[in-house]
Order: C-alpha cells, then sequence, then structure tokens
C-alpha cells in the first residue's frame, strides 16, 4: 500500500544540511525545525496547552507507556481519543514505550516476541509486542506513532548490540504490517516512524538504517543516542546515521532538548526533537536564557531586579522573586519559569527555521553557541 509524503522541504542551507519544512499531519500543517514538549501523562508538567498554543507550538509528544498504564487505554477511547481526553487540539507524536521499558532494566525481559516487563505503578505484569504498541498508538489516534525498538546502553559488546539490533529490525518489520492493517482496515491517519539503533558500533549503524530504509516508512527516528555518551559521541554518531536517512522524509532525534544538541542536529539535517529537559530543569530553578542557563536559586540573585528576555511570558517577575518563590516552595516558581522556557525553545526554533531560510543558519549557530556556553 502507497502512502503520501507527509514532509515538504522548503529550503536547505547553502553549502549545508540544515534544512526547513513542513509536516502535513492529520491536526494540521507543523513547521520544522519542530521542538516538541514532552506530555507524558496527557499534560506538559506545569502548564496548560493553552499557554504553549499561544507561543504557536503546533506538536507535542505523549507517552504511550505510561498512558497504557494509567489511566488505561479503555479511559482515553472512550474520549475518542487523546486529542479529546487532554484537551490538545493539534499535533501528537507517541513514542513507542521501548524507552522505559530499556529504562526499567530490572523490571523487563526481551524476547523475539516483546518485551516483557512489571509496571512501576503497581507490579502488574504486562507484554508489549510491535502489534500491541501499534494497537495502542492507534487508540490514542497519534499522529505520529513510532515502532516498538529495543534501547540500548553504551557500553555493551558489539554481539549484544547486533543481538538487540536484530530484534528491532524485526519488530520493525511486524509493526509495519500491522500499521498498514490499521490504515486499510480502519482508516487510521496517522504515520509510523523507524528507529535507527546500533548503539556505538559504526557497522551497526549503517546496517540498521540500511535494513529500516528498505521498509519505506513515512519517517525516521535516530534512537539510542543522548543514553548517557560522551557530547563528542554524541556528534559523532549523529553525523554518521543522518546522512544514511533518506532526504525526502522527516528525521528525527529523540530525546535531546538542550540548545547546543539542537542546533547540531539542525545542522545535520534533523528535522524533529523532544526532550524533558526544559520543563524538568524549570522545576529545579533554571532559567534558559541567551547568555546560557540561570539558576534561579543562586544566592546572586537575591537582590537582583533583572528579568528575562523582554519578550517573555514572565519578563514582568526579576529574578529576585523567583528565587523567592523556589526558596519558599511556591509552585508559581516553577509554573513560570516552565512557561518561560518553552517560550525560549519556541522563538529559538523560529528562529532558526528562519536563519535556514535566509541561509544564515551558520552564523546564527555560531552567535548564538558563542553566547550560550
Amino acid at each position: 500500500m502507497s502512502f503520501q509524503p507527509i514532509y515538504t522541504r522548503e529550503h536547505q542551507q547553502n553549502g549545508g544540511a540544515a534544512r526547513a519544512g513542513i509536516l502535513h499531519l492529520p491536526h494540521g500543517p507543523v513547521a520544522t525545525p519542530v521542538f516538541m514538549p514532552v506530555g507524558t501523562h496527557g499534560t506538559i508538567k506545569g502548564i496548560q496547552y493553552s499557554e504553549i498554543e499561544a507561543f504557536d507550538i503546533q506538536m507535542i509528544l505523549g507517552n504511550t507507556y505510561h498512558l497504557y498504564l494509567r489511566p488505561g487505554l479503555e479511559v482515553i477511547q472512550a474520549h475518542g481519543g487523546l486529542h479529546q481526553f487532554s484537551g490538545w487540539n493539534s499535533n501528537i507524536l507517541t513514542d513507542s514505550g521501548g524507552f522505559q521499558v530499556f529504562s526499567l532494566a530490572p523490571f523487563r525481559k526481551i524476547t523475539p516476541e516483546g518485551a516483557h516487563f512489571q509496571s512501576h505503578i503497581d507490579g502488574s505484569r504486562h507484554l508489549l509486542t510491535p502489534e500491541v504498541v501499534v494497537d495502542l498508538q492507534v487508540g490514542l489516534n497519534s499522529d505520529i506513532q513510532m515502532v516498538l525498538d529495543v534501547c540500548t546502553e553504551p557500553g555493551i559488546t558489539q554481539k549484544e548490540a547486533e543481538k538487540a539490533l536484530v530484534t528491532t529490525t524485526a519488530w520493525a518489520d511486524r509493526a509495519k504490517q500491522k500499521w498498514l492493517e490499521k490504515r486499510e482496515g480502519e482508516g487510521y491517519l496517522g504515520s509510523l516512524f523507524g528507529i535507527v539503533q546500533g548503539n556505538f558500533y559504526p557497522e551497526l549503524r549503517r546496517r540498521s538504517a540500511e535494513e529500516l530504509v528498505a521498509m519505506d516508512f513515512p519517517g525516521y527516528a535516530i534512537g539510542g543516542l543522548s543514553v548517557g555518551e560522551t557530547p563528542d559521541t554524541f556528534r559523532e554518531y549523529l553525523e554518521l546515521t543522518a546522512p544514511l536517512l533518506p532526504a525526502d522524509k522527516p528525521k528525527y532525534v529523540m530525546g535531546i532538548g538542550t540548545p547546543d544538541y539542537i542546533l547540531w542536529a539542525v545542522e545535520n539535517g534533523i528535522d524533529m526533537f523532544d526532550c524533558v529537559f526544559p520543563t524538568r530543569v524549570a522545576r529545579n530553578g533554571y532559567l534558559f536564557d541567551w547568555d546560557g542557563k540561570i539558576n534561579l536559586r543562586n544566592a546572586k540573585h537575591r537582590l537582583s531586579t533583572a528579568t528575562s528576555d523582554p519578550e517573555s511570558p514572565i519578563a514582568g517577575y526579576t529574578y529576585s522573586y523567583l528565587r523567592h518563590l523556589f526558596n519558599a516552595g511556591e509552585m508559581l516558581g516553577p509554573i513560570l519559569v516552565t512557561k518561560h522556557n518553552l517560550w525560549f525553545l519556541q522563538t529559538m526554533m523560529n528562529q532558526i527555521r528562519q536563519a535556514i531560510i535566509e541561509d544564515r543558519f551558520f552564523a546564527y549557530k555560531n552567535d548564538f553557541l558563542s553566547r550560550y556556553t
């Protein structure tokens, strides 16, 4: 079964791989490069959807593993899907749950059939197969869904990495067949992305990309990065893997949300990113600034009348006041800084996109990093 391409490239940086484009998705177009805030439980911690809509954020990420365990698919389907259940009117990408299973190593077992694991909530036992994961994401009515994969940590042997790769490829093929059944039989409109694995072995990365590209997915993600490796290793394997993926399809690096990593990825032609980092650090008092992260708990801000960027939605609050909120344990502190950090990243993505369109991405990246780092 053929399907319509979901990506249109609008402009590519002269002399580079950075590109600006559009994702054509069921809940409307999404301008790329795009950063997706993470809504693990059907909500982005500390902020209402109406507030991020005001920043023109067009896509968020939902977590299949967590939503499957709580509140459960039956509850979400009773509302007609995750959009209606959570009140989000734009696009949702859902991950497969593979990373969550990976992070629960003591409670899981990987077999050719699927991923066996114990719930972190009540200890109940579950099995996620490639087919079950597709069914779950169809039930969520995801605009983009991810295949179930085997994520591996740095430092494993090549033999172990190859075993995980063989399973990931087999699962991807099974997931695609199930996805095609859902499109043909139920009229499901969401797209399915393959995930490149291979750990930190170049030949395995190349093999994974080659096998997945042959399956002709609507889009591709690079998995298994930002899992504890050094920044130099991240860049090395990003630069190795990105060119192996089709130029006419969207490319997604999973789990990155710091400005420097995003800029490196954009430079290599990556279109999509997600991470809990901007909201997680916000809850701990770290505010993104063009000159780097600011630790609002630092004593030097006790008397500070400085404020964030004048365009920021929280520009009316001084660093001294924000510091006071965190030290007093007031929930308003994390709420305000979460709002600012998501505004900051969306503003940055808009600037990156414009810089690409105007063929000045390299200058933008260098100028940004010279201040931020």
